[in-house]
């Protein structure tokens, strides 16, 4: 059913994304005083969709039967890897601009290479780890698993040791998506040595940006305009993957529940959102630490609302707007 979709994963994946980033720069430069570039800067830390809610209640929903006809679980999944990458490349790119000391030009080309070192690195590591280590050796998966972990963890160390510090996390998600590709339906036992090591490793993610947050420094008006401007964003998201999946055969509740399930955001905001705030703090820049925490401000709050309001939208959502695959059986055979 994917591949019948993919004009539609390439919409659902680009487009709510661009609009979302865009919405938000626009809102957080008039509402909160963001200078344009942080104003973006936000937006695509904003806009990336979270893997980490939408993928396990995908799949709990494509092993119920729901939606599996039209492909939808396959569609929303394979679209939150490219919203991703997407997101974290326009970050990237606006964060190498930011802290860019030459001209603006100087700045938006270094953004570029940061970007362009991203996905060739992370291409390269990707077919490096499709050949080694071969299939015949003995403990396969735990070595995959150590060189995935591993080189993940490279990319990101050496990136800053490069002054390309924007290309690390870019590179990881390719690498990662590469070999995910190449492996087939080989790659679910890595995939589940890998979950083990998220487990462990996830509340330390979200414990670190918590720590980051002093609700005693906290403006009370950047709460509440960063509130505002991530709701407007949200609204604005909502609407428009509502509008990209008009023509693409799905029925009003189809539509309603693929526009809820690209709402919850969480592990790209907690990855990547205390990013901008780190780099800041390394130029000794007071001006732009103040900017840093206002996007970690708002990241942290994206991550309370939207990751359980969306979580629980497309698990009472789904088996109510989804057909499940065995009543349409059914229907075929009366």
């Amino acid at each position: 059913a994917l591949k019948k979709l993919k004009a539609v994963c390439m919409r659902v994946a680009v487009i709510p994304c661009t609009v979302e980033a865009c919405t938000v720069a626009v809102v957080s430069h008039f509402l909160m005083g963001l200078p344009w570039i942080w104003g973006f800067i936000l937006g695509f830390v904003l806009a990336a969709v979270s893997p980490a809610v939408v993928v396990p209640s995908m799949l709990l929903l494509q092993a119920d039967g729901f939606g599996v006809q039209k492909g939808i679980p396959s569609l929303l999944m394979a679209s939150g890897s490219f919203d991703d990458i997407l997101a974290i490349t326009g970050f990237t790119t606006c964060l190498g601009m930011a802290f860019g000391t030459g001209s603006t030009w100087l700045s938006l080309a270094k953004g570029l290479l940061e970007v362009v070192v991203g996905i060739v690195a992370g291409g390269i590591l990707g077919v490096l780890i499709h050949f080694f280590p071969s299939e015949d050796q003995v403990d396969l998966v735990l070595r995959r698993s150590c060189m995935l972990l591993g080189l993940s963890v490279f990319c990101v160390f050496v990136s800053h040791v490069a002054g390309l510090g924007g290309a690390g996390g870019l590179s990881t998600l390719v690498l990662s998506f590469i070999a995910g590709i190449s492996w087939d339906k080989k790659k679910t036992p890595v995939a589940a040595v890998v979950g083990r090591f998220w487990d462990i490793f996830q509340p330390l993610l979200f414990g670190l940006i918590g720590a980051e947050i002093t609700f005693s420094t906290l403006n009370v008006n950047t709460v509440g305009l960063g509130t505002a401007a991530l709701c407007i964003g949200v609204v604005v998201r909502v609407c428009v993957t509502f509008t990209v999946v008009l023509f693409a055969g799905f029925n009003l509740k189809e539509k309603i529940f693929i526009s809820l399930a690209w709402l919850p955001k969480a592990t790209v905001q907690a990855a990547i959102g205390s990013t901008a705030l780190d780099m800041a703090r390394s130029a000794g820049d007071e001006q732009m630490e103040r900017y840093g925490m206002d996007v970690l401000t708002v990241a942290v709050l994206a991550i309370i609302i939207t990751a359980p309001i969306g979580a629980l939208a497309i698990g009472l959502a789904g088996p109510k707007l989804l057909q499940k695959y065995t009543e349409i059986e059914e229907a075929n055979t009366q």
